[in-house]
């Protein structure tokens, strides 16, 4: 990009970031123009591409052009729909996250060709195989049949796509477009009955009478003349030059062809197509009564048959209305003015329904059936109408206006979004951007209960004689005093000589617009007067998926069409929030479709509906240029002695080096983590000319290096040598590793010999740093399927290591557990109690009480509960310290207090809140249990002979083995109602217990080991 800004006085800048005067719409509009004349049509702004409609062929779509942007920066080429194309599938793979391309402006001004080069793109760039050649050839054929039934000639554009269109590209791992998916949005149904003067109704009727073949017409029922048809004769407009309506019939059936529809399946398309037409020739007569009667029974009996449906029964539907009084249905005949209106919502309901099913039809062609990979990464194409003024706006101008007030908002956002993201990125602080938040005018549309659509929706399903005027009233009285809405009645008397009394304005983002309310409440309507059931009895299988039965049953209103816009805008909104976005902002040069004319005052009007001025300068609020040290450092090093020829050191320091050589001011750019930002484009452009001065002097020393170069080319390719041997050795070594993995089960060969090698090294070497640190450590590298037999062997010899034929526990190897137990003691009392070392030799037993020695009566109140372990002990009483026998019953739940036949108390394991024990050689232990806890008395003093061997089974079943206190002096223990007692250890000749004079519990003991 930067090489074309020598020549910017003739063609302009590529960026309009660089305009020096980037608030200017003029020099906007004049760099746009310089551009134009010289068949440049594309421009950026940051990373938004600006399309000018060039209404001529250019040479700019050829495969070495797809070839010459695939792969590449984007700024590294000129500004290009490629470029755009590229960068968005380039994101796509590499940061793995689901990107789109939003594609808007006016009719005519470029879109349905934009998108159309962006589906080329992906289907020559992409990679390829039989079934992705399949889905590419229907992702390209759905245009053809897309822009016959949903197109039609225009006075600003011959093809102007009179729908929106979301359509998602999906790809597999691979990068290969596998599958698709579109989404319809505001089909303009209202051309289906009425076209203004010079305009034509959708493609496919001119299609199907001029391409269609003599048996096709006469089985329909129409004539090779579109002058015929009431529906296709009111825009005077049945022949357009640029159209040749019979080989584009050929198109589409072959594109339906392509795509999977049967030949029934067209039968029955063509059938509805040829019905509209004859929906349009029905003519009305009034009685005296003023009741409509149907002149043209013909256009009857061609119905019932092309529809599938009963004559009278569809005929009465043409004529009468159903109401419902007091539960029961009757049928009131309609006046002209209403049969008129319900054939011509019949022929719009009918044409709308059709075109639906056709998008999803086309979607179930297109539809990514492998299951192996679902989650296809997806860029989506998004071509929308852009913001409509005319003389007369309607509710779908409303509707398309209030769109591109929701894309304005996301627009803006997101935009802002990536500009904060990228300074945080790199480090640059981020200096907040004041813009117009329309956020207002998107909640005076939309607020549920006072926005203009909810307004709108209770006029059309209240009951009584609502009409336009009413809807008109209710908004000044509901949203009258709001800042961006006004009416004629509301206004002052400069504006009222411009608005109409049927009018209201919007004050939109891009300017004022002025909307006409007649109409409205029967654009919003569902079906008004036709009976649904005629359809809901259609043999046309098309039909009968478009009328679902279902809705007759459904009691609740239906959605109006605002409504129904309105929700599916909301769920496009949402599809664009969770994608990247790319813009392609479409500009019309002329309302004349000719080629090289500039209309300036035309631009100007798009490029403020199109935001661009704002959007430029949301981009210029902080530095408007960017590059990577790395690109910068490439292309001007030639221009600072130091970084000639090349930089060895960090980049962020070639640049500073380079920069400070060059005498930027510190005002004038910034140094990020991987960027150079420029704030003014004088700076660059400087830069640029020095550079090109800088080459005339380079190309004037070449001759004096000549032979330095020789003798550098001759050292490259010696170690261009050495970095291909290595790199063929790098490539042998993985393909020998790959091999021996597919080979990896088969028995030891030269295919696997290496691979197999190299796990059981890599597998030895982890063991190795990895090994069981104790006996308790149970953990073991899992060893590959070569190594699973010796490590089995391996593991059998550590544990007679560890357990021999007798351990230094005293435990036998057919103890495991009780080696466990001997380990989980060795832990809490190893130099910390006294006669532990007396206790390691003695075996630790299952229990020291049989099942004889327990009264039956205990046994039978602990029930189902297994019991671990019993061992005599001594309780100490609370008062007066008196000994008692007492057992010590541990079960998986609790520990059990028994009194000959009697459960004393019990404790459970997970109320345990510790146990205490002295240092010194005695039995004595408390079990800490809470005084919030009224069951318990208390906490419990106790004695056993085999102390180690208790604690350590207490602590295993209660998982307390952290919870053992070893205590020094004396333990202060709690007797119940507040009260506490303590227990003083001294070291004595013998062991003795009893009460002391102080009122403590006094335990003398013997001193068997200096700890």
């Amino acid at each position: 990009m930067e090489s074309a800004l020598t020549a910017r006085d003739r063609v302009g800048v590529q960026d309009f970031v660089l305009l020096e005067n980037h608030t200017s719409e003029a020099a906007f509009i004049e760099n746009l123009r310089k551009r134009f004349k010289e068949n440049l049509i594309y421009t950026y702004i940051g990373s938004v591409l600006v399309s000018v409609n060039p209404y001529k062929d250019l040479e700019i779509y050829t495969k070495n052009h797809m070839e010459r942007y695939r792969g590449i920066n984007f700024y590294e080429v000129s500004p290009h729909i490629y470029a755009v194309s590229d960068n968005s599938y380039r994101s796509m793979r590499t940061e793995r996250k689901d990107q789109c391309i939003l594609i808007s402006g006016e009719s005519g001004a470029g879109k349905t060709e934009a998108s159309k080069k962006i589906l080329q793109y992906y289907a020559v760039t992409c990679p390829a195989s039989d079934q992705v050649e399949t889905v590419k050839d229907r992702l390209l054929q759905s245009n053809p049949v897309l822009e016959a039934f949903g197109n039609a000639k225009t006075l600003r554009n011959d093809n102007s796509s009179r729908f929106g269109k979301y359509m998602d590209i999906q790809f597999d791992f691979k990068g290969a477009p596998v599958g698709g998916h579109i989404l319809n949005y505001l089909l303009e149904k209202s051309r289906v009955v009425h076209q203004n003067h010079g305009e034509r109704n959708f493609h496919i009727f001119y299609q199907l009478i001029e391409g269609g073949e003599e048996d096709l017409l006469r089985r329909l029922g129409l004539e090779r003349n579109p002058q015929q048809y009431q529906y296709l004769v009111k825009g005077n407009c049945p022949k357009v030059s640029s159209i040749n309506d019979r080989s584009d019939w050929k198109v589409v059936r072959k594109a339906l062809s392509v795509i999977g529809f049967s030949e029934d399946e067209v039968e029955e398309l063509l059938n509805i197509i040829a019905s509209v037409l004859h929906l349009g020739n029905i003519q009305y007569g009034g009685e005296d009564s003023g009741n409509a009667y149907i002149t043209t029974d013909t256009q009857i009996k061609y119905l019932a048959r092309l529809l599938g449906v009963d004559g009278s029964v569809l005929k009465e539907a043409l004529t009468h209305k159903k109401i419902i009084a007091k539960g029961e249905e009757l049928k009131s005949p309609l006046n002209l003015e209403q049969a008129s209106s319900a054939r011509d919502a019949l022929s719009k309901a009918v044409y709308g329904r059709t075109f639906t099913w056709l998008v999803n039809k086309i979607n179930v062609s297109l539809a990514y059936k492998d299951e192996t990979y679902k989650n296809a990464s997806v860029i989506g194409l998004l071509d929308i109408y852009g913001f409509e003024v005319f003389q007369h706006n309607s509710f779908e101008q409303f509707c398309i206006n209030y769109c591109n007030e929701k894309l304005q908002q996301l627009f803006i956002e997101l935009t802002l979004k990536s500009e904060q993201d990228e300074y945080e990125a790199e480090g640059i602080t981020w200096e907040p951007v004041q813009y117009f938040n329309n956020k207002i005018i998107c909640d005076l549309v939309e607020e549920k209960f006072k926005g203009i659509i909810s307004i709108l929706d209770e006029e059309c399903l209240r009951p009584g004689d609502a009409s336009d005027i009413t809807f008109l009233e209710k908004l000044e009285n509901t949203v009258g005093g709001h800042a961006h809405l006004t009416t004629h009645k509301l206004t002052d008397g400069k504006t009222r000589k411009v608005m109409g009394r049927e009018e209201f304005r919007l004050l939109h983002y891009a300017g004022e617009v002025n909307y006409n309310v007649n109409g409205v409440l029967s654009c919003t309507h569902s079906l008004c007067f036709v009976l649904p059931q005629v359809m809901c009895m259609s043999d046309n299988k098309i039909l009968t998926q478009c009328f679902d039965r279902a809705e007759l049953k459904d009691s609740r209103r239906p959605e109006t069409a605002a409504t129904q816009f309105k929700t599916s805008l909301a769920k496009l909104m949402e599809i664009l929030m969770s994608k990247e976005p790319s813009y392609v902002r479409c500009i019309k040069p002329n309302d004349a479709k000719q080629a090289g004319r500039f209309d300036e005052v035309l631009i100007r009007h798009q490029v403020k509906y199109l935001g661009l001025m704002e959007n430029l300068r949301v981009r210029r609020a902080g530095f408007a240029y960017r590059r990577h040290y790395e690109t910068f450092l490439q292309r001007y090093k030639s221009l600072c002695p130091e970084t000639w020829p090349s930089w060895q050191g960090k980049l962020a320091d070639g640049v500073s080096t380079l920069v400070k050589h060059l005498g930027y001011k510190p005002e004038e750019y910034k140094l990020g983590r991987s960027k150079i930002f420029i704030r003014f484009p004088k700076t660059l452009f400087a830069t640029e000319d020095a550079l090109e001065t800088r080459k005339h002097s380079l190309g004037e020393r070449e001759s004096h290096v000549s032979h330095a170069v020789v003798v550098q080319a001759w050292w490259k390719g010696i170690l261009a040598c050495r970095r291909a041997r290595r790199r063929r050795e790098a490539a042998n070594t993985i393909r020998r590793f790959i091999k021996g993995f597919i080979y990896r089960h088969n028995e030891r060969c030269p295919e696997n010999e290496y691979f197999l090698d190299y796990v059981r090294y890599s597998f030895l070497m982890k063991l190795r740093r990895n090994l069981p640190k104790t006996v308790l450590d149970k953990s073991w590298p899992t060893p590959p399927t070569a190594l699973i037999e010796v490590t089995q062997l391996y593991t059998r010899h550590c544990v007679k290591l560890h357990s021999g034929p007798t351990s230094c526990f005293g435990e036998r190897p057919a103890s495991p557990f009780r080696l466990e137990q001997k380990m989980v003691a060795s832990e809490i009392f190893k130099n910390k109690k006294d006669n532990y070392p007396q206790s390691v030799p003695k075996l630790f037993v299952g229990t020291r009480l049989n099942g004889e020695e327990i009264n039956p009566k205990v046994l039978q109140s602990l029930g189902s509960e297994k019991m671990k372990y019993a061992v005599p002990v001594t309780k100490y009483d609370r008062k007066g310290y008196k000994a008692r026998p007492r057992q010590l019953l541990l079960t998986s739940n609790s520990a059990v207090i028994v009194e000959e036949a009697k459960l004393k108390q019990r404790i459970d394991y997970a109320a345990l809140k510790g146990i205490s024990v002295s240092s010194l050689s005695d039995g004595v232990f408390v079990l800490h249990v809470p005084t919030e806890d009224k069951k318990q008395k208390g906490d419990v003093v106790l004695q056993s002979d085999h102390i180690i061997e208790t604690l350590t089974k207490v602590a295993i079943c209660a998982d307390k083995v952290n919870s053992i206190n070893i205590n020094q002096g004396s333990i202060t223990f709690t007797m119940g109602q507040g009260r506490e007692g303590i227990i003083d250890f001294t070291s004595g000749s013998e062991l003795l217990v009893a009460k002391a004079k102080n009122g403590h519990l006094s335990v003398t003991a013997p001193r068997l080991n200096s700890r």
